[in-house]
């Protein structure tokens, strides 16, 4: 009798068909108004591409720029390219294709490489904060404690974060068996739609990935509200009412950088499970995988008058030497 039970146990377990790929419903209910997407979300990372790749090239060209703040923009705006090239082409194609499919190994690679650059962009704007509190906090000491070792040691162990929590999340998502739906509700590889067509769930897995979620966004949000505790605090004993607005003006960009992000990720990871709604997650994640990395390098230009000048300088330079 227990033999015959083990036979067909072991047949149902052959006659259970593995997912091999998922299948993106994002804009399934968009189907007309894909072409049209697909036009707005193409200029959309062109201009993405152009305004980081200024940023960047203007940051490494001008020696002016040469310090921590301009550097850690510089490895966001890196950041935040990796992170749309990670997505944002597959989603292209995906518009414009019949069969929006990915493999399972390409839907692990795609999710462990957007959590690893998400992951580290939330602790790369704490570093960010850090280095906004150390320059008006401590101004006299800023060339000793943020110097070139100290700010490669926040970008090593910011990443060095992000890679780590990104392998966990993935290995405890990936190693879930996935038996019955391969139908993602989303336009990419996220926590939430796998997880939601896994056959089987663990109570202990779900907990780990929502701690491990949660780590990645309360502990550099509260650090940073901590350095801006400090910041306010030491900026309203400043004598000069002109000195005061400069300051305060020097942190509006990253502030503003913070609240979108976290308030996106915040929205998508933290929420309870009952509040769970996919097409709600696909119109923010469209924000924080397109909008967001859009806007970041854009607000950054716009409000800073030293990289506004610093690239009137570069341009400046490549004209004279091409009439040269």
């Amino acid at each position: 009798m227990q033999i015959v039970s083990e036979d067909v146990l072991a047949i149902e377990r052959v006659n259970e068909t593995l997912v091999r790929e998922f299948i993106f419903l994002g804009f399934s209910s968009l189907a007309r108004l894909q072409p049209l997407l697909f036009v707005i979300f193409l200029l959309l990372y062109l201009f993405t591409l152009g305004t980081n790749a200024i940023v960047v090239s203007t940051t490494v060209l001008d020696r002016a720029l040469h310090i921590p703040m301009y550097s850690f923009l510089a490895v966001l705006s890196c950041s935040e390219t990796c992170y749309t090239f990670v997505i944002v082409p597959k989603m292209l194609v995906d518009l414009l294709a019949p069969k929006k499919t990915i493999s399972f190994l390409g839907c692990a690679i795609q999710m462990s490489a957007f959590l690893f650059l998400g992951c580290s962009h939330s602790f790369l704007l704490a570093a960010m904060g850090y280095d906004r509190y150390v320059a008006i906090c401590d101004p006299l000491r800023y060339s000793v404690l943020m110097g070139r070792g100290a700010c490669v040691g926040l970008v090593a162990a910011a990443c060095a974060c992000g890679f780590t929590i990104a392998q966990i999340i993935t290995s405890l998502v990936f190693h879930l068996p996935f038996h019955s739906s391969n139908q993602l509700h989303h336009f990419f590889c996220d926590i939430r739609p796998v997880l939601k067509v896994a056959s089987h769930q663990t109570h202990l897995s779900q907990i780990v990935i929502f701690m491990l979620c949660a780590l990645v966004l309360v502990i550099p949000l509260l650090l940073i509200l901590v350095s801006y505790i400090c910041i306010i605090s030491a900026v309203l004993q400043f004598p000069s009412p002109l000195g005061r607005c400069k300051a305060f003006s020097t942190c509006a960009s990253h502030l503003i950088v913070v609240t979108v992000h976290y308030g996106c990720a915040s929205f998508i990871y933290l929420r309870p499970k009952s509040n769970y709604s996919s097409s709600q997650d696909a119109l923010i994640s469209v924000s924080y995988t397109i909008l967001t990395p859009l806007f970041n390098p854009t607000i950054y230009s716009l409000r800073n008058k030293e990289l506004r000048s610093a690239l009137r300088r570069v341009v400046g330079r490549a004209i004279s030497l091409r009439q040269h």
